[in-house]
């Protein structure tokens, strides 16, 4: 009889135990979320991506009924801030933007972690609209001109972008592949810093997402080309790089992600935000200003793309010898 109470005794103990174990969790997903919620931004103030995302945050706050605070964490071309955001803690408390190009370092190890096993994906929001900008009095009117100075200057003219590997290098030199050309880059930590560099004349060129945009508009810089499939509706005059002669295509949309193991309850909640949050009047004001295309996918859909980018980048790498090009920094 002793034997059999004590047995029961550890039993429940033992159920006990596990009821708390898993409560908490259960408990603090149904009140999901009760204070401020931080999102990292792998770039620098004030560049395209940090301003869209701003903008998504406070329409995604308005839904959650709590502030999400951005934390801008730059460098290494947007990876210091993947690996922050995987490494954190999965309680909805901690998320961020997601860099496409995370498929392309995480298979040349500039990151140690697997996008598709590492994070949960909340939304992807909208794309980045590409091309290659110069400063007004530069001498070349057009992009065949750069490309001809380029070919008989070779690794004389310079140029800007987000950072070695990013989707403006790789965009690039598949550019300068196309061309029969070579160019000297100059890697920053985020595109506005490399802008301002063009802007006071210490790059020639700048390979970015469209932060020239409005310095294009304002007569202070010249557009060379896009990179996209087709013209953009803000620069209908500026063709793309395959209209000029270049088979080249860059679409590099952003999304918003966070570490794996989030409460399916706390995943729902967040996708529901960010969804409300991709069609607010704020987050399309701000893309209309730098002319980035709409490009909503709920979680699992974008969770698919992430994973079709993966195995294109692959070949990519393969294509460009990436990790020779890495290798030289």
């Amino acid at each position: 009889m002793a034997s059999t109470r004590r047995q029961f005794v550890l039993g429940s103990l033992g159920a006990s135990a596990a009821a708390l174990s898993t409560f908490p969790r259960a408990a603090l997903a149904a009140g999901y979320p009760e204070r401020p919620i931080t999102f990292i931004c792998p770039w620098p103030p004030g560049g395209t991506a940090d301003v869209t995302m701003r903008a998504l945050c406070v329409a995604a706050a308005r839904q959650l009924g709590q502030p999400v605070v951005v934390d801008n964490r730059a460098g290494a071309s947007g990876m210091l801030g993947m690996k922050a955001l995987a490494g954190a803690k999965p309680d909805g408390y901690t998320i961020g933007q997601v860099p496409i190009s995370v498929t392309r370092f995480s298979q040349l190890g500039t990151v140690q972690l697997d996008p598709l096993k590492d994070l949960s994906f909340i939304a992807r929001t909208s794309g980045q609209t590409f091309g290659i900008a110069v400063r007004p009095d530069a001498p070349w009117k057009t992009l065949k001109e750069f490309a001809a100075a380029a070919k008989a200057h070779p690794g004389k003219l310079t140029y800007g972008s987000a950072g070695i590997g990013g989707a403006t290098h790789v965009g690039m030199e598949e550019f300068a592949l196309a061309a029969g050309v070579q160019f000297n880059h100059i890697p920053y930590k985020g595109g506005a810093p490399a802008l301002q560099d063009l802007l006071g004349g210490q790059i020639d060129a700048l390979a970015d997402s469209s932060s020239w945009a409005p310095h294009v508009k304002a007569g202070k810089l010249r557009l060379l080309a896009t990179w996209g499939e087709k013209r953009t509706q803000d620069f209908p005059d500026v063709p793309t790089l395959r209209e000029q002669g270049f088979d080249v295509v860059v679409d590099a949309p952003n999304g918003v992600g966070a570490p794996k193991g989030l409460e399916p309850a706390v995943e729902r909640r967040l996708r529901e935000a960010f969804k409300a949050a991709a069609a607010s009047a704020e987050f399309i004001a701000a893309c209309g200003r730098i002319d980035a295309p709409l490009m909503y996918l709920d979680g699992p859909d974008y969770e698919k793309y992430v994973a079709a980018t993966y195995r294109k980048e692959t070949e990519l790498i393969e294509r460009l010898k990436l990790k020779e090009l890495m290798a030289k920094g």
